[in-house]
């Protein structure tokens, strides 16, 4: 194997040694392969090719002091999955099916998770696709799971380190009653315009605004947004947010550490009062927001002034990782174990 610099590494594809796939046919799931190929042969007219029936997770595989390898919150992660083959009339992965590949991944590319110190992890990707040929606007009959690895650093190169975001009003991420609750690839689709023209402009992302009003705060592309005032974790609540397992966990962490936790709608004038924000996800764990500036009205709201992160968000980072990593008690059972 390559020499691997863990501690540069970013976040982005890295091939690994091999995948696990299995295939649904005639009404059930078959038995689970393993490929050294990077590549799928499918039907041309695959319905994930045409009518978008795609859904994935991203999960992270982490390496403790110990040296045990740690799952964080897989069943999560499964349950979500099914939720996202039921919006899209997919065959749903059982769970057991789910746990064994992602299992297998690791195991198969122990040698890629990144060792405990370097501010790295392996990142997990379940892949379920439609594969079966349609040419009317239906399901398939057929369709098939992958699980595929890498390592990963940062999910934006600031780190831990503010970020300045940019809010966007001229792009919806999703639309009201449509696919935005579920992980879903036409809802990464439809953000490429906004947060490639964000990046044009000197913005790592883009927070999106709810599509009905452009009155409440809806989520950046990737992540969940929260903010902290007066002891209290603030989330916006919607229907057309994606449930962020990372933004439950630190719920309940803030609710573990005293603080009062708010998941209702959040008005875009409410981001003044603000004394901390962040973006939160499987990606990037939290990202500290520093500033937001408005795209249409230019108006900018400050979050960090010293470019430092605030004392609230660091503090439920910290717990985050170190439960993640195995540096503290697991109380609620979010971990496990490899063997």
């Amino acid at each position: 194997m390559e020499n691997i610099n863990w501690s540069t590494l970013p976040f982005g594809y890295f091939k690994t040694d091999y995948n696990v796939r299995c295939y649904y046919r005639n009404g059930k799931w078959g038995l689970i392969e393993t490929s050294s190929s990077e590549y799928i042969n499918m039907h041309m007219a695959a319905t994930c090719l045409h009518y978008g029936q795609e859904a994935f997770e991203g999960m992270k595989a982490y390496r403790g002091k110990d040296g045990k390898i740690r799952l964080f919150r897989w069943e999560e992660n499964a349950k979500r999955m099914g939720r996202s083959a039921d919006g899209i009339l997919m065959a749903k992965v059982p769970q057991e099916l789910f746990y064994e590949m992602v299992v297998k991944a690791v195991k198969l590319n122990e040698k890629y998770i990144p060792p405990y110190g370097h501010g790295a992890a392996l990142y997990i990707r379940p892949l379920l696709i439609g594969t079966g040929p349609q040419i009317g606007v239906k399901p398939a009959e057929e369709y098939m799971f992958m699980v595929f690895v890498g390592p990963v650093g940062p999910y934006f190169k600031e780190g831990f380190n503010p970020v300045t975001l940019q809010i966007v009003r001229d792009f919806d991420r999703a639309a009201p009653q449509g696919t935005g609750h579920i992980k879903v690839g036409g809802n990464y689709a439809g953000s490429l315009f906004a947060a490639n023209r964000a990046k044009e402009e000197g913005f790592p992302a883009v927070l999106f605004l709810e599509a009905k009003e452009k009155k409440y705060i809806d989520e950046a592309g990737p992540a969940n947004f929260f903010a902290i005032k007066n002891n209290s974790y603030i989330t916006p609540k919607s229907d057309s947010i994606l449930p962020s397992i990372t933004n439950m966990s630190l719920m309940q962490l803030a609710e573990d550490m005293g603080m009062n936790v708010e998941r209702r709608k959040v008005a875009v004038e409410e981001l003044d009062g603000f004394e901390e924000a962040g973006a939160c996800g499987t990606a990037a764990i939290i990202s500290p927001i520093g500033k937001l500036v408005d795209r249409e009205t230019g108006k900018e709201y400050v979050f960090s002034k010293d470019g430092k992160a605030g004392t609230k968000s660091t503090k439920l980072y910290n717990k985050l990782q170190a439960i993640q990593y195995g540096d503290e008690p697991d109380t609620h059972n979010w971990v496990t174990i490899l063997d």
